[in-house]
């Protein structure tokens, strides 16, 4: 197996130029439930130009009803990143201080339930994130309302 960079430049522009509508080539989960990792996993897809087809536990999008629950579930996909040592890409946990652009953050109660994911557009001088459900482009993380976050660095992507 190979590995390759994660192009983050390319999955921010995706990230940019996605926020504030739909790419017509995925289904909106908005009205079942919410889009927000759906939008996101487009976005990583646009930075790794690789899915993960194995069954269960990739991380997929071949239609509404032909994808990976990592593809569109918060807690599927964190599971995917940070556990991933097959094709795609994979993350690690880090402090809010590591992250850079390209990389996400999921936001969830002081139970530990994880609702809601955000894609990073910038750091400097504060994060600013686009995301769906609750439509955003460059809406600064201090503005949103969560007991604790978790920050996903994409370290990298593994090919065949």
């Amino acid at each position: 197996m190979r590995e390759r960079g994660y192009d983050r430049a390319s999955a921010v522009s995706y990230a940019r130029r996605w926020a504030l509508s739909r790419n017509p080539a995925y289904y909106d989960f908005e009205s079942i439930g919410g889009d927000c990792t759906n939008f996101i996993s487009q976005c990583l897809y646009a930075g790794s130009g690789i899915m993960n087809y194995t069954p269960v536990y990739g991380w997929y999008y071949i239609s509404a009803s032909e994808r990976s629950a990592a593809w569109s579930g918060v807690e599927y996909l964190y599971n995917f990143l940070v556990t991933n040592t097959s094709v795609g890409p994979y993350a690690r946990v880090v402090y809010e201080s590591e992250v850079v652009a390209g990389d996400i953050i999921q936001l969830g109660k002081a139970d530990g339930d994880f609702y809601h994911t955000l894609f990073i557009l910038e750091t400097e001088p504060e994060i600013l994130v686009a995301a769906h459900t609750y439509d955003a482009l460059d809406r600064p993380l201090s503005t949103y309302s969560y007991d604790v976050a978790r920050f996903l660095h994409i370290d990298g992507v593994r090919m065949w």
